[in-house]
């Protein structure tokens, strides 16, 4: 696997062009659920188009997206305990909810969607909302929990959120079939759905 070129955004603004080499997305409204992609646009795709569809008009959104589609995914790729992209890190910081969306090689599970981060109950909310919606995940035994404090899905208000790996394979599926993507999206949605209740249910105002 193939080193990422810049350990920080300051490395990488330093060399590359902002709306030639890469773009920053941000829709702050006020929610307090956020979905991430700060692989996106060519780098990790379709990682920006899956977190617009999941916030819809609902929740905060924020893509990091490369546009130039015949680069190395190691070029623009700062790794998820070093992304410190100031505006991206400001919005997860007041964020109660954190899902961070990104892409993976297939391995030996091409279409097992591999999930982590410190908030365990959506982290297994999600696996069985995908699981109900007919896709495979799993919570346990794979190569990124992603339970590092510094990992930027678990920077918000209550340092812990949720980390989708999402093989190539499936991605590829999602980019050609429009049906599986909204099966995808409302699956994901749901599960947040289900979190923002309970908390609310058990006194946690916040996430109203």
């Amino acid at each position: 696997m193939a080193i990422d070129r810049y350990g920080s955004y300051a490395e990488l603004v330093a060399a590359e062009q902002n709306g030639i080499d890469y773009r920053i997305v941000l829709l702050d409204r006020s929610s307090p659920v956020t979905i991430i992609a700060p692989h996106g646009g060519y780098i990790e795709p379709p990682t920006s188009a899956l977190a617009a569809a999941i916030a819809a008009g609902d929740h905060n959104a924020y893509c990091f997206d490369g546009l130039q589609p015949d680069r190395q995914h190691h070029e623009l790729h700062i790794t998820s305990n070093n992304f410190d992209e100031p505006t991206g890190c400001a919005l997860v910081a007041r964020s109660d909810i954190v899902v961070a969306l990104h892409g993976r090689q297939d391995r030996d599970a091409p279409q097992s969607v591999w999930i982590g981060g410190l908030d365990r109950e959506l982290r297994d909310g999600v696996a069985l909302r995908l699981q109900q919606a007919g896709f495979e995940a799993a919570t346990e035994g794979h190569e990124f929990p992603a339970v590092a404090l510094a990992n930027i899905c678990n920077r918000g208000k209550r340092g812990k959120g949720v980390q989708l790996e999402i093989p190539g394979s499936l991605r590829k599926t999602l980019r050609r079939n429009a049906e599986v993507f909204n099966r995808f999206t409302t699956a994901i949605r749901s599960s947040i759905v289900d979190a923002r209740t309970v908390d609310v249910a058990e006194g946690d105002v916040r996430l109203r």
